[in-house]
């Protein structure tokens, strides 16, 4: 069995860190919290915003990370 060690205090060799992740994470839980809204909202509310649900479907069919 191989031991591994994580070394949480390293900076990752990509260049990537932490607090970009978490800027990630929150910006995707934003959209899909955003996108459950959206499908919850009646025609006639969306129609006052200029929206259709045939829109609506096609923006929560689509991944989180793309909306």
């Amino acid at each position: 069995m191989t031991k591994i060690n994580f070394h949480l205090a390293e900076q990752p060799r990509s260049g990537l860190h932490w607090s970009d992740v978490k800027h990630e994470i929150t910006a995707w839980w934003h959209s899909a919290h955003s996108l459950h809204e959206l499908q919850s909202l009646d025609d006639r509310c969306l129609q006052d915003m200029g929206m259709s649900r045939c829109t609506t479907d096609f923006e929560a069919a689509k991944p989180f990370w793309m909306a």
